[in-house]
């Protein structure tokens, strides 16, 4: 069973909808503030790293072009 426990992004301001996430060893889900019962992402944490990776690589590319 998933214990949610959310932890609010560092990078949200005040009165913004923020990005809320919860970890386990096995899974990490994501959810925004303003809709917490909504759409939830949810990926193990080795998909996780590889859409960090990309998206990361996305910007970097996109700086350059």
């Amino acid at each position: 069973m998933f214990s949610t426990s959310w932890q609010k992004s560092s990078y949200c301001g005040e009165g913004e909808s923020c990005v809320h996430v919860a970890t386990t060893t096995e899974t990490i889900r994501l959810t925004e503030s303003s809709d917490p019962t909504g759409a939830i992402l949810k990926a193990t944490p080795a998909a996780f790293e590889a859409l960090l990776t990309t998206l990361k690589t996305v910007k970097e590319e996109t700086a350059r072009a």
